[in-house]
């Protein structure tokens, strides 16, 4: 990948600082990434990258290399291994950390002066960390929310990345895709999606006609059309954004695709570039009910025939869910032609936890929920509270009907339905 060709090259010119906050195992792979390419393209970027750690105590095992029979058992904090080691012994051990990925237990501190903040770490916490971050960060600063999902309640969808938009002033776009931590982190070659409409008002927009596809590529950004000579933002329903936006100084390199890109590509982690924030986000989240149903059959016994007939119906109504209720701003393409659609979704249903435990559930003709308490150590599946938010959601429109394989996940999670029904109620769908 070449460097980004409006990068600076005169004194005085500014650089982007980069702050990822969350630490997790995706929190911490996506670190090592960014990391990597920030010390790559150093007429871009700071080369350091500040890390919000939510710091904790952590006892290094005997099994680590770093274990020192001196301290034993002995708890020690997590940005202090971290920074000591280069490695987060806790949630990501055994991969190797860029010796520029910097820890730091605040996250105002991490985030100070950071033209790009990257957020990775449960939604739950969301509201919680934005209140740190408010007033401590640059007015002008972008973001990127690599938090799966969307929020659902009988009232409407939102999205995360406007969550955190809202709650700070800024923008946010979203990455998402078919990424197992793990194996990114281990550098097996795997592709995403980043979801990025430059906001009208920012020096870096480069508008390009758009298309019904959203594929990206130096010729086809697909950012939405700047709206006349108001230069406000356009939100993920086609309306004027309620954030009003500081732009970013033209002193700094664009904020464009070709930056984001130049941020993430790895020769192991592809990436695509679209402008579709809304249908990226609503993948990571619809996703997983496709998969609890693809579990359902695959826990009969059905074959991969039946596996492949949910997830082109699941697609459809992934798709028929985005253009009904987002329909001034998502892209069909989005769900069937990038990682964060498609890709995700059939990894989901080959072997994700909603799948795995939805076909546990059948083979041992016990309930979803009593797999989650013995296998999931207490945490909750996504898919389970996304069928019933979702479906929630749906019945106070009066479109239930319409999505037949959505509402037969909840039915069969309710005892409503049985598997054996699946067939005959996503036959509705036909007729």
């Amino acid at each position: 990948m070449t460097s980004h060709s409006l990068a600076p090259n005169g004194l005085g010119e500014k650089k982007h600082k980069v702050t990822v906050i969350g630490s997790g195992n995706w929190g911490s792979t996506i670190s090592k990434i960014i990391a990597e390419n920030t010390r790559e393209y150093p007429d871009i970027f700071d080369e350091d990258v500040q890390m919000w750690v939510y710091e904790e105590e952590v006892t290094v095992p005997e099994s680590s290399p770093h274990y020192t029979p001196e301290l034993g058992e002995k708890p020690q904090k997590l940005t202090t291994l971290i920074n000591k080691y280069h490695e987060n012994v806790k949630y990501l051990p055994g991969i190797a950390l860029p010796k520029n990925v910097i820890a730091n237990p605040s996250a105002a501190d991490a985030a100070d002066g950071s033209t790009i903040l990257i957020f990775n770490l449960p939604h739950q916490f969301i509201g919680n960390v934005c209140k740190q971050l408010q007033g401590h960060i640059l007015p002008y600063a972008r973001g990127i929310s690599c938090i799966k999902g969307v929020n659902v309640s009988d009232k409407g969808v939102s999205l995360f990345s406007e969550w955190i938009g809202d709650s700070l002033g800024i923008y946010c776009g979203a990455l998402s895709g078919a990424n197992i931590a793990p194996e990114i982190a281990a550098e097996k070659w795997s592709e995403t999606t980043i979801a990025y409409d430059p906001p009208p008002l920012d020096h870096s927009r480069v508008p390009s006609p758009q298309s019904g596809s959203p594929t990206a590529s130096s010729a086809d950004l697909t950012v939405t059309p700047v709206n006349g000579a108001t230069f406000h933002h356009i939100d993920s329903r086609g309306r004027k954004s309620k954030t009003k936006l500081t732009p970013v100084p033209a002193e700094y390199p664009p904020l464009d695709h070709e930056t984001f890109k130049t941020l993430f590509h790895r020769p192991y982690f592809h990436v695509r570039m679209v402008s579709d924030v809304a249908g990226v986000s609503l993948s990571g989240a619809l996703k997983n009910i496709v998969a609890l149903a693809a579990g359902f059959v695959d826990g009969k016994g059905w074959g991969d025939n039946a596996k492949a007939a949910i997830m082109r119906v699941g697609l459809l109504e992934m798709v028929k869910f985005g253009k009904e209720f987002f329909g001034e701003t998502v892209h069909t393409g989005t769900f069937t032609e990038e990682s964060a659609g498609v890709a995700d979704l059939i990894t989901s249903c080959s072997g994700g936890r909603n799948f795995r435990c939805a076909k546990k559930a059948v083979e041992q003709g016990v309930s979803v929920e009593d797999v989650e308490q013995m296998d999931l150590n207490g945490q909750k599946l996504q898919g389970t509270s996304t069928a019933r938010e979702v479906n929630a959601f749906l019945k106070t429109k009066g479109k239930e009907e319409d999505y037949p394989l959505f509402t037969a996940v909840l039915g069969i999670l309710d005892g409503k339905y049985k598997v054996d029904d699946i067939p005959e109620l996503v036959a509705r769908a036909d007729s």
